[in-house]
This record gives C-alpha cells, sequence and structure tokens, in this order.
C-alpha cells in the first residue's frame, strides 16, 4: 500500500492527515474516513485499520483530531472551545480538501469509541455523499457511557477502587498513581491483548504528553458531560454498522440505542473482545467491516 500525509487548514489550525492507498483500486469502493477516538488520543491506536486499503481496495483515511497527535495543539484553549461541533467542521475541512485527490464525492465513515459518537454527530445532519456509518464500541449518551464504566469499577478488588476514587474527585487524573490503577481496569475492559499493543502505547503517550482535550471533554465537569444523541438518531439516513465486544467498557444498554433507533441499523458482538476489538481480533474486524463497507458501494451505486 502507498500512504502519504499532508495538512489541512482548518480555521486558524492544521489538521494532519494520513493516506493510505491500495495497490489495486476496486472501481466504485469509496473512500473510508476514520474517526479516532479519546478524545484526545491520537490516531495511532487505530492505524491498523489502513489494511483495509487493500483488503477492500479503496482508499483509507486517518486524520489526528485538532488538539492530538500531529495537529495543532492548543494547551490553553478554554475548556468550552472543545465542543462536538468543533469536530463535526474539523472532519468536514478534511473532506471537503480531500475530495478532489479522491476523486469522489461519495465516503464512508467509521468512528471508534469517541470517534463512534463524532460520527453519529456528523451522520444526523445528513451530510450529502455519506454512503455508510460505521459505530464502533461507542455509547450515544455519556450518562451510560459513565454508568457502564461504574459498573466495570465494581468488579475491581477495593483498593484499586479507592486509588481511582480519590483522584477522581481530587481531578488529578493524570497522576501516576491514578494512570497505573487505571490501567488494571483498561486490560479487563479497554484492550485485553497482552503485553499492549504498541499502536495503543503510542496514542496514550500522547494523550499524556498533552491531556489538554481529554481533560476538557470527560474530566468531570466536562464538555461531554451531558452529550446524548438518542434522540436525533432517528435522523441518520444511511446504513449503520454498531460494533461491540462482550466485554466493553461501553455497556449494551449504552450501544444498544444506535441499533434500536437508527433505521434499519445492524449490530456485530464479539466475542471475548473488549473496548479495542480492532486491536484484539484484527483481521475479523476488518472482515466484518469489509463486507458491510461492499455492500453499501454496491447500494450507493444502484
Amino acid at each position: 500500500m502507498a500512504t502519504h500525509t499532508r495538512t489541512v487548514p482548518f480555521r486558524d489550525y492544521e489538521t494532519w492527515a494520513h493516506i493510505t492507498t491500495p495497490d489495486s483500486p476496486v472501481a466504485g469502493a469509496h473512500p473510508l474516513f476514520v474517526l479516532h477516538g479519546g478524545p484526545g488520543y491520537a490516531h495511532d491506536y487505530v492505524r491498523n485499520i489502513a489494511a483495509l486499503a487493500n483488503e477492500t481496495g479503496r482508499v483509507v483515511v486517518h486524520y489526528d483530531q485538532i488538539g492530538c497527535g500531529r495537529s495543532t495543539h492548543l494547551p490553553d484553549a478554554p475548556s468550552e472551545f472543545w465542543e462536538p461541533s468543533l469536530f463535526v467542521d474539523e472532519f468536514h475541512a478534511v473532506r471537503a480538501e480531500l475530495a478532489h485527490e479522491l476523486d469522489t464525492e461519495r465516503f464512508h465513515l467509521l468512528g471508534q469509541s469517541w470517534g463512534g459518537m463524532l460520527g453519529a454527530e456528523i451522520a444526523v445532519r445528513q451530510p450529502e455523499g455519506l454512503a455508510s456509518l460505521s459505530i464502533c464500541n461507542a455509547a450515544a449518551t455519556t450518562d451510560l457511557w459513565y454508568q457502564g464504566i461504574k459498573e466495570h469499577v465494581a468488579q475491581l478488588s477495593p483498593d484499586i477502587r479507592a486509588i481511582l476514587d480519590r483522584h477522581e474527585a481530587a481531578g488529578s487524573i493524570m497522576d501516576p498513581e491514578y494512570l497505573a490503577a487505571a490501567e488494571v481496569f483498561e486490560r479487563e475492559v479497554v484492550c485485553r491483548v497482552d503485553p499492549t499493543p504498541a499502536d495503543l502505547i503510542d496514542s496514550q503517550r500522547q494523550k499524556a504528553a498533552d491531556p489538554t482535550v481529554y481533560i476538557a471533554m470527560v474530566s468531570q465537569p466536562g464538555t461531554l458531560d451531558n452529550w446524548n444523541i438518542i434522540d436525533r438518531l432517528p435522523l441518520i439516513d444511511v446504513q449503520t454498522l454498531v460494533i461491540a465486544g462482550e466485554f466493553d467498557e461501553v455497556v449494551p444498554a449504552a450501544w444498544s440505542p444506535y441499533v434500536e433507533k437508527i433505521p434499519g441499523a445492524r449490530s456485530h458482538v464479539f466475542t471475548g473482545a473488549s473496548h479495542c476489538t480492532h486491536l484484539e481480533q484484527p483481521e475479523e474486524f476488518r472482515a466484518v467491516v469489509a463486507s458491510f463497507l461492499a455492500e453499501h458501494d454496491r447500494a450507493v451505486q444502484g
């Protein structure tokens, strides 16, 4: 696969993009844009999804959202700056800038974790050209997401729970003691691969080096505290695939509204996997996504 990177102007900033081109392009295979999670992680932990380029004959686009990875960092931006609408606008800036290079107005969208939430925010606005939506390991409301995390934490040892509770109450979630306790939690419900994949470590290190976005959006109070898209989901008018892991930190009650409220949505739960299904069962994950994309390449072509 051929790859190249470039920057895209977004407002007064720059968004870094990584484009993977298949060795043998398939006619009518629309590009796939991949939205990473966090919020505040860079794209590295989802970069293995780029293998879909050769596996499906389509271009795969990753990019680091503003404030993350190789894109412009804004450590002094106020918390209210980091709203979901900012990232919706950024996606459209990236898509518009690359439209000529990709030589198509049609595109597929796949988001993982927060990226899945962002994908839903994009799709409810019914953008022209959207061919399909894949929502992976994502909640439809932060209330249910956080409630599910509390259910998982309740299963941890009292010592680990005490450390997590103490630092969350103090707002010191970047403290090394908290991060070590959180790693115990993450090995159960975030990524069950041991040792932790290098791609995930890369994203974790980048978030730790600049946690601005993560803290602004996830630390309570955060700009995602009251986020809830359930009532708007019927507005999504493209075929949607919802993916989850059996041991996912996003519990079924948090992701099932996507299946229940989006017309025609389908789901696939990976047995034995957790939140980073694409890292735990990469070939199986890509096979499910590849089949879905190919089906909706054909559907768009009529």
